[in-house]
């Protein structure tokens, strides 16, 4: 499949609704917009359908989790395929009774589902219990070689961890995308909040660098407790002072350098220009793949070097 050497990236920085089917809508036209602004991949934040759930344990919050392929799928598939590009949309699966995921679809430019992550790192923190809801990943790392050219998916917790890079970086991946879902805790913000920023954006800087690729990290915005309506039944999420997205989307090129950035509290469609020819000669001058020592790395499946 010949690839052209420019394509243009979007990433969706939202707010979340407390009703999912209007979080959906939402998303669609979001999409549509940025495709009309000649978008060709185009990226949801972390879990858009709902606002930030995981901030407490709430058995009847598995009650809004869905199938793939499902109602998300149909509808964004079909913008996929009227405005003919690719669409990233991260989603809590039902894949079975008492089994889900938090995942990421990949819908082809024809709407087809081109094909599924599963986040790998599952977090458990104060506010982020997600091991409560997910199972952890059991596809692996992928790249997806799709009509806008080869790309990766990982998902938020992903972002921390280099090895998720490399291996998506190494089976042909020119694209890492982390749909994400990060704030502050308000009593940290001061003290810690740009500190905290700084070191998510540096972290996936990084994964750029060493890997001579492009990275978008797509995140939502607003002040959140959680609270999520669906079927007609809203869940109430836990008191006390919530969380507060942090935005700050942004896309990076093989150099590290951001090239687009959203602001840290309003509702932004980020376009960047994505150049393969960048990532060829970046990847000449910065051979790091070629002199990576494959022979010297056995430690690395290791829990610890005791």
């Amino acid at each position: 499949m010949k690839q052209q050497p420019h394509k243009k990236i979007a990433l969706i920085q939202m707010s979340c609704l407390v009703n999912t089917q209007d979080n959906l809508l939402k998303a669609a036209e979001l999409v549509r917009q940025a495709a009309r602004a000649g978008a060709n991949v185009i990226c949801l934040p972390e879990l858009f359908r709902a606002q930030y759930f995981c901030q407490r344990e709430e058995h009847a919050l598995f009650d809004t989790a869905e199938s793939i392929p499902g109602p998300s799928t149909e509808l964004l598939g079909q913008v996929a395929r009227e405005e003919k590009v690719v669409v990233i949309a991260s989603l809590f699966e039902r894949r079975a009774a008492g089994l889900y995921h938090n995942t990421a679809a990949i819908l082809e430019s024809d709407g087809s589902l081109k094909g599924l992550y599963r986040k790998m790192h599952i977090p458990d923190d104060p506010l982020y219990y997600e091991k409560f809801y997910f199972t952890p990943g059991d596809l692996g790392f992928k790249a997806m070689q799709t009509t806008q050219g080869p790309i990766g998916t990982l998902v938020c917790w992903d972002q921390w961890y280099p090895e998720a890079a490399r291996v998506t970086a190494l089976m042909g991946a020119e694209t890492l995308f982390y749909p994400t879902a990060i704030g502050w805790h308000p009593s940290e913000k001061e003290e810690f909040g740009e500190a905290q920023y700084s070191a998510w954006q540096t972290m996936q800087r990084a994964h750029a660098i060493s890997n001579g690729v492009f990275v978008g990290a797509v995140n939502r915005v607003g002040h959140e407790h959680g609270d999520v309506e669906h079927d007609g039944v809203l869940m109430k999420g836990p008191e006390g002072a919530g969380l507060e997205f942090w935005g700050g989307s942004f896309i990076a090129d093989p150099f590290g350098r951001v090239i687009a950035q959203a602001s840290h509290d309003k509702e932004e469609i980020l376009i960047a220009e994505i150049d393969r020819k960048l990532l060829e000669d970046t990847r000449r001058n910065w051979p790091f793949l070629r002199d990576r020592r494959i022979d010297a790395y056995q430690g690395i499946t290791s829990r610890f070097l005791d």
